[in-house]
C-alpha cells in the first residue's frame, strides 16, 4: 500500500501557534489504510507548498503520530521520508545552538539548542519498522518533528533572554 510520498497530495492549511491541536499529544496510528496514504501525500504537498523541511500531522490539524521530511544533513545528503508512530530513541552528541523556525510559528527564527545526533524509530505506511538516523540539521529536524507529536513547539526548548525575545515576537506577530 506504499504511497508515492510526494507529488499527489492536496495542500492543507498549516495550523498556527495558539491552535489547541498543536499542544495536544497525538494518538498512535492504528489503521494502515488508504486514508493514511492520502494523509502522508497531503502532508508532503502541504510541507512543500509552505517551503518547509518537515511537517507533523497535527500541523495540518490531524492528531495522529505521523511526520514527513525532506531535509539535508550537514554533509549535504538529502533525506526524504515519513515516520508513523515515531519514538525518539536517541538524541545525543554535542548540543548545537542554531537558528530554528517552524511552519506553525511563521516568519520567526530563534537560536535553539538541539543535539547533534538523533535516531527515530517507528513504522512506514505498510506498518514495517523504520529507523531514521540523522546528524546536524537533519538531527534537528527529527527532534523538532517528534516534539510536535508530543504537543510541543520549538519555542518550548528556548531559555532565558531568547525565550523572552521569542514570546515578545509571538505576541506582536500579525498571525497570533
Amino acid at each position: 500500500m506504499a504511497s508515492s510520498t510526494k507529488g499527489n497530495g492536496s495542500v492543507r492549511p498549516i495550523r498556527r501557534l495558539g491552535d489547541p491541536v498543536l499542544r495536544t499529544e497525538c494518538d498512535p496510528v492504528r489503521a494502515f489504510d488508504a486514508a493514511l496514504g492520502r494523509l502522508v501525500d497531503d502532508m508532503f504537498a502541504s510541507m512543500y507548498a509552505a517551503e518547509g523541511v518537515g511537517l507533523a500531522a497535527n500541523q495540518i490539524g490531524v492528531s495522529l503520530q505521523v511526520f514527513v521530511y525532506d531535509c539535508n544533513d550537514d554533509e549535504g545528503r538529502r533525506h526524504i521520508g515519513h515516520v508513523i508512530n515515531p519514538v525518539l530513541v536517541a538524541a545525543d552528541g554535542d548540543i548545537v545552538t542554531d537558528a530554528e523556525g517552524c511552519l506553525s510559528v511563521p516568519g520567526l527564527n530563534f537560536p535553539t539548542p538541539r543535539h547533534a545526533h538523533a535516531v527515530v524509530e517507528g513504522v512506514d505506511l505498510d506498518n514495517k519498522p523504520v529507523r531514521v538516523e540523522g546528524t546536524g540539521y537533519f538531527a534537528r529536524c527529527l527532534q523538532h518533528e517528534t516534539h510536535h507529536l508530543r504537543g510541543g513547539v520549538y519555542i518550548d526548548v528556548l531559555k532565558g533572554d531568547t525565550r523572552r525575545e521569542a514570546m515578545r515576537a509571538i505576541r506582536s506577530a500579525d498571525w497570533s
